[in-house]
């Protein structure tokens, strides 16, 4: 695959990815699949990962500030 931003290669990796919930609340979610571009670190998550992170994230609780979550294919 081709990054859209700059052209390089884009590679399938599992990295970690901090995703902002509200003013207050970050949820960390570890090992996450994500296609990275090796030049210009553009990712893409696919559908069906990002379904998950959807889910992972809707469980969070309101009243977290800071939560680390492993993710689970």
């Amino acid at each position: 695959m081709i990054c859209h931003v700059c052209g390089a290669e884009m590679n399938r990796i599992t990295t970690d990815l901090p995703f902002k919930l509200r003013d207050n609340g970050i949820v960390v979610v570890r090992d996450l699949p994500v296609i990275q571009c090796s030049s210009c670190r553009e990712y893409l998550l696919d559908d069906a990962v990002m379904e998950q992170v959807e889910g992972i994230l809707n469980r969070a609780g309101k009243s977290i500030e800071f939560e680390v979550v492993k993710f689970a294919a």
